[in-house]
């Protein structure tokens, strides 16, 4: 009788979290955007964009600093200053003599100094400067898990609109050029795409966890499949499952939500990088005493 009392109480612990209509929202919310940046993040890392997703987190922060300072809607001000930040990097990049690398670097550093300069004559900002650097999960409301919504199922209608020629312009820049797409408005399109998913996982993650966001998922989806629409899959999946389970830990381990969202995501990166060492292993080994096996039936023989 005491064994099932003690169950049923650890049972309850277990749904603890549920109970909060905070932690409710934070669950939702980490759900939709580490499904949405692991989608977006899949084309991010096979074109090998990921420094420009980590730009563009800073470049938007001085966004959200500037919206805050002036009273200006937060999303809508992020967003304005994300879309602007990657038109001058794509404008920079255009030129011969500025690397697409050196102008993401440019555009993206000012525009995160111009919000520590902000910060700096703002004082009042210094709780709010640490809600966007580490995310305030917490802090959701229900009007921000709309536009959170809203927003995902924006980019995800942008993703399903340019299916067809992201893919091709991912593999396979050169042909998609011959065979008529436009690929610099696909470009542009898909940079905002990504800045609108920055915005989005601004405040679940924070500025410095929103690339790590961006990139493991899809790493750990290409570790386990060599085809494309099953690693896109896969992707969404972990991103959707850590983003929820990242929360629902935190509630328990007492630490930063979009801080655990990131950690367990790196757990599961690091589970499936050593199964795939210890299979390559076995794989080395059984290949070895086959080899093996073989030279001495050789050897039998002669």
């Amino acid at each position: 009788m005491r064994t099932a009392k003690l169950t049923l109480a650890r049972y309850l612990t277990m749904l603890e979290p549920f109970e909060f209509g905070f932690m409710q929202r934070a669950m939702i919310a980490a759900t939709l955007v580490g499904g949405v940046t692991a989608a977006v993040g899949v084309f991010v890392i096979l074109r090998r964009l990921a420094y420009i997703g980590h730009g563009l987190a800073h470049s938007i922060f001085g966004g959200a600093v500037v919206s805050f300072t002036i009273g200006f809607n937060f999303f809508l001000g992020a967003s304005l200053w994300g879309a602007f930040s990657v038109f001058l990097i794509n404008q920079a990049a255009r030129r011969r003599q500025i690397g697409g690398d050196a102008a993401i670097g440019i555009v993206t550093t000012a525009a995160f100094a111009i919000g520590i300069a902000v910060i700096s004559r703002a004082r009042s900002f210094t709780r709010d400067f640490e809600a966007a650097l580490f995310g305030e999960i917490l802090g959701i409301t229900n009007q921000d898990l709309y536009v959170t919504a809203g927003m995902v199922l924006l980019i995800a209608v942008v993703m399903f609109l340019l299916w067809k020629p992201l893919v091709f312009i991912t593999f396979d820049q050169d042909v998609a050029t011959s065979y008529g797409i436009p690929v610099r408005w696909v470009e542009a399109i898909f940079s905002l795409a990504l800045a609108a998913t920055v915005v989005a996982a601004l405040q679940v993650l924070g500025v410095t966890l929103i690339a790590a966001a961006l990139v493991i998922p899809p790493v750990v989806a290409r570790l386990l499949t060599d085809s494309f629409p099953r690693l896109f899959i896969i992707a969404v999946v972990i991103g959707a499952v850590t983003g929820f389970l990242g929360v629902y830990v935190s509630w328990f381990v007492d630490v930063s939500s979009g801080a655990t969202v990131v950690l367990v995501q790196s757990a599961v990166f690091a589970l499936t990088l050593g199964w795939g060492v210890l299979e390559s292993r076995r794989g080395f080994s059984a290949a070895r005493r086959a080899e093996r096996l073989a030279g001495l039936e050789r050897s039998l023989n002669d």
